[in-house]
């Protein structure tokens, strides 16, 4: 806490950031609880907008927020929405609404962190943990420092007190004597002029209504068998929970304590994965300079290729290797990727075409649904070699095995790269190695139908190697 209270104010302000939902949330809880009026407030910060919600995640959060209003005006209250410098905003917000303390989960993006600090100094205000399952300062070393790698990590989180049981929704919000002024969900301006997010609604279903409803599903009948399918693209093996996490409509603690209700080998696999998240989350709240610049030093001075053609090639899914552009198709197209998938693409950016990682953090960030930025940027670290944990750098996914053996059956190739569907399993991760006149047969013809490979692997594979040496024998 800082500031002083003034006596005389009797509202408490809601502060909501990536936590739209009433269950399990401290904040609103505590607001509640300290007996004053309680006034729920979301606010679009336009000059930051880019630091915490990309251009596919805008269409989420319009309709999260959709729904959040809805559920608190069945709770007797409304919901505030502005739109500007969140500073300015709160100090005019502050003075006429008679708040006196503002209550909120804790951020963890640097960049975020530093804004508010300006903001929350000048008013009591309390922060509480609704997105972890444990504090940053809680889980430490030996030494009393951030873990690095994951599983002592993960088994250090599995020994301590267990995550509380998540707080309930509560029965009311008591709301002010008189309602602010707020904006029309439209007038926020998170929806383009052009639709082309009109796929995304096929799809998907935003709130948290539904992100509860897709985890009982979830752990009912695919989590058995989690461990094995989580690596098919091809099959739906995986919860779909992320961008339900990524806005926290759904709270990992929720997450922890239902799960236990159905535990089973693929059960623990999954939420070892929402172990993941946590770890991403401690490193960037201990190694705020992640942000952007990769945790092993030496990362800085790799020779990256600065190659516009390359990159277009790869967002658009024309790299010529099926199962990389399977991905991107699939990104583009529905805001979401399978998860092997996303290792598979990105380690073809970072080492097939030497691309710096923070290009293709951009890009994920802007186009996927759940593009966290904690987890976004660990992902990407991990796959570069420059991060906590991270993969070896010799360590080059060859896409045309990981399609054989993740798509064996080439359902998920199929299914995005349309136009090489006739070519037989066997030769569908590698189209190029057949003839042109069996390609003929299948309807394709390389550089015209569908891209020559834009580069070799074996020839890739050699340069990432010989470029890391570089950066190695500078350490």
């Amino acid at each position: 806490m800082s500031g002083i209270p003034n006596q005389d104010m009797s509202n408490a302000l809601v502060w909501f950031h990536n936590d739209l939902r009433l269950g399990d949330n401290p904040a609103l809880v505590r607001a509640i609880e300290s007996g004053n009026k309680v006034i729920p407030i979301y606010i679009w910060d336009e000059k930051d907008s880019d630091l915490h919600t990309g251009s596919a995640g805008k269409w989420w959060l319009h309709q999260s927020l959709d729904r959040l209003s809805n559920r608190i005006e069945e709770l007797g209250n409304k919901l505030v929405l502005r739109k500007g410098d969140p500073k300015s905003i709160l100090q005019e917000f502050i003075s006429q609404n008679n708040v006196s303390k503002i209550f909120m989960n804790r951020r963890f993006e640097p960049q975020i962190i530093e804004r508010d600090e300006g903001i929350l100094s000048q008013i009591d205000h309390e922060i509480t943990n609704g997105n972890l399952l444990f504090d940053p300062e809680e889980i430490r070393t030996k030494q009393d420092k951030q873990y690095t790698v994951f599983t002592p990590f993960w088994k250090n989180c599995k020994i301590q007190t267990e995550p509380h049981e998540p707080l309930a929704i509560p029965s009311e919000i008591p709301a002010p004597d008189k309602f602010p002024e707020s904006l029309n969900l439209d007038e926020m301006g998170f929806l383009p002029k052009i639709k082309w997010y009109e796929t995304f609604e096929k799809k998907w279903r935003p709130g948290e209504e539904e992100a509860n409803r897709i985890l009982v599903h979830f752990l009912k009948s695919e989590a058995r068998k989690y461990g094995k399918q989580r690596n098919i693209p091809g099959v739906r093996g995986t919860s779909r929970l992320s961008p339900y996490l990524r806005f926290g409509e759904i709270s990992p603690k929720t997450i922890w304590h239902i799960s236990k209700d159905y535990s089973n080998p693929g059960t623990d696999h999954f939420v070892r994965e929402v172990g993941w998240r946590e770890f991403s989350y401690h490193l960037m709240a201990n190694f705020p300079f992640l942000a952007n610049k990769p945790l092993r030093e030496n990362f800085e001075q790799f020779p990256w290729r600065d190659s516009d053609e390359d990159y277009e090639a790869w967002t658009k899914g024309m790299t010529g290797y099926p199962i990389v552009d399977a991905g991107m198709r699939e990104l583009y197209a529905t805001g979401w990727m399978h998860n092997r998938v996303r290792m598979i693409v990105s380690s073809f950016l970072v080492k097939h075409l030497l691309i710096d990682w923070r290009k293709g953090e951009r890009w994920f960030f802007d186009t996927l649904l759940d593009g966290d930025f904690c987890s976004n940027n660990a992902g990407w670290q991990w796959v570069s070699g420059g991060g906590a944990d991270a993969a070896p750098y010799y360590r080059i996914f060859n896409p045309i095995l990981q399609g054989k053996k993740f798509d064996t059956g080439g359902r998920y190739v199929r299914k995005w790269v349309p136009e090489i569907a006739d070519i037989p399993n066997a030769n569908l991760h590698a189209p190029w190695e057949l003839s042109e006149g069996q390609l003929q047969l299948f309807g394709v013809k390389l550089g015209e139908t569908y891209p020559e490979p834009i580069v070799n692997h074996e020839f890739a594979r050699k340069r990432a190697l010989e470029s890391f040496d570089q950066i190695t024998a500078k350490k």
